[in-house]
């Protein structure tokens, strides 16, 4: 199926794609700080910039977009079927870009917890939300 939108406002559309502050992180953020968990946001300072680091559990949280971080098996992520070589090149190269970040991370004494956009869905928000505060609690013990 053929792109509906001119290329014009597909480009303004992705451009309007934020790298940071998104709503699954928010999301992420502001339960953790009702929990109690005090946190910095994007530590230039880490390798990947992570979403969340928590520095007194030595635990970073990277909040992945299903799409852009290619969540195998996930209903959200469908590879791209317009300029699909572009979307493979860019796609698997955020992969392999989280995959040598998460390596340097834990060799460098960091936890590290992945939390998925599609895990964050309404239905399952709170479960979700509930084991990464209990998986936080366990680390710091």
């Amino acid at each position: 199926m053929a792109d509906v939108h001119t290329p014009e406002q597909r480009s303004y559309n992705m451009s309007r794609i934020r790298g940071k502050d998104t709503k699954p992180e928010e999301l992420v953020r502001k339960y953790l700080f009702s929990q109690g968990f005090r946190y910095r946001k994007n530590d230039v300072r880490l390798p990947g910039k992570p979403d969340i680091v928590l520095p007194k559990y030595k635990t970073v949280i990277f909040v992945n977009g299903c799409f852009w971080h290619a969540h195998e098996g996930c209903k959200y992520f469908v590879w791209p079927k317009n300029h699909k070589e572009f979307w493979e090149n860019k796609i698997q190269g955020n992969v392999q870009r989280d995959i040598k970040n998460q390596k340097v991370l834990e060799d460098l004494g960091w936890h590290i917890i992945i939390v998925w956009e599609c895990e964050l869905k309404p239905t399952i928000r709170e479960h979700t939300l509930a084991k990464l505060a209990e998986a936080i609690r366990k680390i710091g013990d």
